[in-house]
């Protein structure tokens, strides 16, 4: 199982809109040159993977929920402790998208709890450390992500120049 290829689970497990939105988004990662790493210990038995760029992570994704049978898939963001959102310059239309997928600490006990946030130059409290949630992106909601992919990718890219964007 774990040698599988994301889009061999995305064509096995989803069907619809969820699975084109989901195609489309793994075929953008790997157009930016994304490495795509399974999930181990708890993740192991799940459809995860973990998005990185420059062996920094970038996001998350889950396909088929945690059974790995429904359909619906989900990404989640990582700015990797960055503050590369907190006052990033993006359209009013993505940053209602991205602050509808804001993920809230739900205390799932991987970490000490939510933190305080800047987001766009919005202020957010009890944020979990993956920063947004997308379930079952639509098209628009994929785009913002995509969005997201792109932020992170320059502050990787400006640390590795020595400096923050």
């Amino acid at each position: 199982m774990s040698e599988q290829k994301i889009e061999d689970t995305i064509n096995e497990v989803l069907i619809n809109a969820a699975q084109k939105n989901a195609l489309d988004f793994a075929d953008y990662l790997h157009n930016n040159n994304m490495v795509f790493v399974r999930g181990q210990g708890y993740w192991e038995d799940k459809y995860y993977w973990l998005i990185k760029y420059n062996d920094e992570y970038v996001c998350f994704i889950l396909i088929g929920g945690e059974r790995g049978k429904d359909n619906s898939w989900t990404i989640w963001s990582d700015d990797s402790g960055s503050m590369c959102f907190e006052d990033y310059s993006l359209d009013e239309h993505t940053k209602k998208i991205a602050y509808a997928n804001v993920d809230f600490c739900g205390n799932c006990g991987r970490c000490d709890g939510g933190t305080s946030k800047t987001i766009f130059g919005k202020p957010f409290d009890n944020v979990c450390r993956t920063v947004f949630r997308f379930d079952n992106p639509n098209y628009e909601a994929v785009e913002c992500a995509k969005k997201l992919v792109e932020i992170r990718i320059n502050d990787i890219l400006g640390k590795i120049a020595g400096r923050e964007i």
